[in-house]
């Protein structure tokens, strides 16, 4: 059986405009699962060349796999180009069955099978064990055991019951070998993979679905990961390792005992991911461990100055303890970025002035601003549904369009607000002093790449609102209710 797996070509900003691309991990896990399992698995990654949906559709005519696997980690802003390119493929072969997954295609199973008869089956939750079932399933014809999936049958729309969650991650592996001749890079055009510690958060809070979806925090084996980027250090020559967990320092145990097996591997490697502020201040005694393994910079989600809405968001942290991680990376020579999310509450121009006071205060390396996405399988989302939503284009859903209406403040304002707020962070003089004179070399050449790519998108996203007419009138026509989209 032949089984090929297509990352989708993502439209979003950031996939574009950075011209550096990291391999489909969760693809590469799917793979990992069916090669071991004796099947034929190709992998095709539209989105590393944005390959247009023709161009897929001949590929994968050529290759002619009797399934193919679509799945993307953004996968409520892909969503639906993986819908159409399902439907160009079922219109060249008709025979041909389809498989989806996801974040996003695990909690709007029913609608994407009722308005998508092209797609045949979806794997919801974790995939790893269940493409194997799924498999197996309609080889014996015996689709209702198989756990995790919902499927069409006779022209009827079913659900079976939710698959396990993957305990130990270990059994496992990421099938590295697909990646083939991809020329994957970040941080400025060097070999890098993105890969997993953990999986889950042990945190609530109420706009994040990773709880929800990972259901419970995991981490692998400490010694078997360091054992596995040096693999991929020296078989693929990987240098840079992104790290793509929630909270890879839950296990503070655990976690010293990764940074030191890699430490001892002596591999001269660049480390980034996602960090708790409050696991950087937990961890303050140790912190040269960090440095020692290769750790360059850590994304801290700020999300918010006002303390309230913190609590509101059930966001577990503290303004003194955000301010203090950023104080203690700095100390151990690590780049912090600070992400701040804008759309909790009903925002005035004076919310955007404190905002931008306590990034200040706070004084992060970087900053990415977001919107809150609100997605409906979290609990924010049952808080906000009878708000109006000024984005109906769900490709868009990207974290860098707005998708809340302000009803104090005009799209165009709050956009203004966001690109000075970015502007005035990345140009003071504090930031510009680091990215030319840092003592550590590595980091300003990092500083001087991240700047760029924000250079980039902080221009294109004021074409996109100025001069791309159709979508601004799209926006401007159709403001309705969040609940009522979903319907």
């Amino acid at each position: 059986m032949k089984i090929l797996l297509i990352n989708p070509p993502h439209k979003s900003i950031g996939s574009r405009l950075a011209r550096e691309h990291l391999p489909p991990l969760g693809l590469l896990s799917i793979g990992g699962s069916l090669i071991d399992n004796a099947y034929t698995v190709e992998l095709l990654d539209a989105d590393f060349d944005n390959l247009d949906t023709n161009i897929i559709v001949d590929r994968v005519v050529n290759y002619n796999p009797d399934y193919v696997l679509l799945g993307y980690s953004g996968s409520s802003s892909a969503q639906p180009i993986i819908n159409d390119i399902a439907k160009s493929l079922k219109v060249s072969n008709r025979n041909l069955k389809i498989i989806i997954g996801g974040v996003f295609p695990t909690y709007h199973w029913k609608e994407i099978l009722e308005k998508n008869p092209q797609i045949d089956y979806i794997v919801l939750g974790e995939g790893e064990q269940v493409v194997v079932d799924l498999f197996a399933g309609i080889a014996n014809t015996q689709l209702e055991t198989v756990k995790g999936i919902a499927y069409r049958e006779n022209g009827i729309i079913k659900k079976n019951t939710d698959a396990d969650i993957v305990r130990d991650l270990d059994n496992y592996r990421t099938a590295w070998e697909l990646m083939g001749e991809y020329h994957y890079t970040y941080w400025g055009k060097k070999k890098a993979v993105v890969m997993q510690f953990s999986r889950g958060c042990p945190h609530r809070c109420s706009y994040c679905g990773q709880n929800l979806f990972w259901k419970k925090w995991r981490n692998r084996n400490p010694q078997l990961v360091a054992d596995e980027i040096e693999m991929l250090h020296h078989k693929y020559g990987i240098v840079v390792i992104n790290f793509a967990d929630e909270n890879p320092a839950s296990n503070q145990y655990k976690w010293k005992i990764f940074l030191e097996a890699l430490i001892a591997k002596k591999l001269n490697l660049i480390l980034v991911g996602s960090i708790r502020a409050d696991d950087i201040v937990r961890d303050a005694q140790h912190l040269h461990l960090y440095k020692e393994a290769g750790f360059e910079r850590f994304l801290l989600g700020i999300d918010n100055y006002d303390e309230q809405v913190l609590m509101t968001i059930k966001k577990d942290g503290s303004k003194t303890k955000d301010m203090l991680a950023i104080q203690l990376l700095r100390k151990h020579n690590i780049l912090s970025m600070a992400t701040y999310v804008l759309g909790f509450g009903e925002e005035k121009t004076i919310d955007f002035v404190n905002s931008l006071k306590q990034l200040l205060l706070y004084d992060p390396d970087q900053v990415q601003l977001l919107y809150v996405t609100p997605h409906k399988w979290t609990p924010y989302f049952d808080e906000i549904k009878n708000k109006k939503i000024i984005q109906t284009d769900q490709t868009k859903w990207d974290y860098k369009h707005q998708i809340i209406e302000t009803e104090n403040l005009k799209q165009w304002k709050v956009l203004f607000y966001v690109k000075m707020i970015e502007l005035v962070m990345q140009a003071r003089p504090k930031a510009i002093y680091r990215w030319l004179f840092h003592k550590d070399r590595r980091l300003r050449k990092a500083m001087f790449w991240y700047n760029n790519i924000g250079k980039r998108v902080w221009f294109y996203e004021w074409f996109e609102f100025i001069f791309k007419h159709k979508t601004r009138n799209k926006i401007r026509n159709k403001k309705i209710k969040l609940d009522d989209f979903w319907k």
